[in-house]
């Protein structure tokens, strides 16, 4: 996917619309410059923003990713590329995300355990301690629950007995027990409770 040809192709079909970035924005209700930034090539738009942003531009949404007005005859075919390109992408930034989950609960794990340590080992005031403690122990609560999110959403977790794959809300990866990246949860087809695994594909 030609993230520039994309970019020129906005440009292109936003000008031919007699719209200037700052009224394409205010229509997306985002900013000019997150615009500018498609245009340039920089970025793709959000998949929030596709379908509104192919009505106010008069194309598809298959027009779109291929940076052209797709013929008929290939729109079919140039579909399928575009949908695997998109798959392929997907799993490229659920893997880079789960990446940052882990490095994300060292940094915690590491600051949390500095400050305990300190707390314990050197003599001050109580109240000290207990501030030492509490600095140490917010970051934690905070990164663990933003590493508990990425990986509530990037990928999908697999049944083991039924191969279902789904992505399940936060409240029930957070409370479900686990080992590494298998969670103990009900799968939402078969109902059964078992180890759930992460996987990245669908």
């Amino acid at each position: 996917m030609n993230q520039i040809k994309i970019g020129e192709f906005i440009s292109l079909k936003r000008k031919e619309k007699n719209i200037t970035q700052s009224e394409l924005a205010e229509k997306l209700n985002i900013s000019d410059r997150a615009v500018s930034k498609w245009e340039n090539g920089t970025c793709l738009p959000d998949v929030s923003n596709m379908i509104l942003l192919c009505e106010i531009l008069n194309i598809s949404i298959n027009d779109l990713f291929s940076g052209e007005v797709v013929d008929m005859k290939e729109n079919e075919k140039r579909l399928e590329e575009n949908l695997l390109e998109m798959t392929q992408i997907k799993e490229q930034r659920d893997k880079e995300l789960l990446v940052l989950e882990i490095f994300i609960g060292v940094i915690v794990s590491i600051n949390m355990a500095i400050f305990i340590l300190v707390a314990s080992l050197i003599t001050m005031p109580k109240w000290l301690i207990v501030a030492l403690i509490i600095i140490g122990i917010i970051p934690f609560a905070i990164g663990i629950s933003y590493a508990i999110r990425i990986e509530q959403i990037a990928g999908y977790y697999e049944c083991s007995s039924c191969h279902y794959k789904y992505v399940p809300t936060y409240k029930k990866v957070l409370f479900a027990s686990h080992i590494n990246r298998k969670r103990k949860m009900k799968c939402p087809k078969c109902n059964e409770k078992t180890w759930h695994k992460k996987v990245l594909t669908k």
